[in-house]
C-alpha cells in the first residue's frame, strides 16, 4: 500500500495505492475534504474506495496517479458548483 495526502487550495486529498485482492496489481482509492466550508467544519466532497471499478494497475505509482488526477478534477467540479 502506498498513500498520498496533499492540499489543493481548500481541499485535502487522501490518496491510496492498494494491492488488489488475489495479488493483480493494484486498485486506486481516493477521499477529497473541503477543510474550509459552513462553520469551517470539514466535509466530505467525495469517496471512492475503488476508482474505474476496480481497475488494475500494474505500478503502485500509475494507480495513485490515478487517485491524484480524479481528486483534482472533483475539486474542478466541485469548485465550479459553488461559484454558480
Amino acid at each position: 500500500m502506498i498513500f498520498d495526502e496533499r492540499s489543493e487550495g481548500d481541499y485535502r486529498i487522501y490518496a491510496g495505492a492498494l494491492e488488489a485482492p488475489r495479488g493483480q496489481g493494484y486498485i486506486a482509492a481516493v477521499v477529497v475534504n473541503r477543510v474550509r466550508g459552513i462553520g469551517n467544519v470539514p466535509r466530505e466532497a467525495y469517496r471512492d474506495d475503488s476508482l474505474a471499478c476496480g481497475h488494475r494497475w500494474l505500478s503502485p505509482d500509475e494507480a495513485l496517479h490515478y487517485a491524484l488526477n480524479k481528486a483534482r478534477d472533483v475539486i474542478k467540479r466541485e469548485q465550479h458548483r459553488l461559484h454558480c
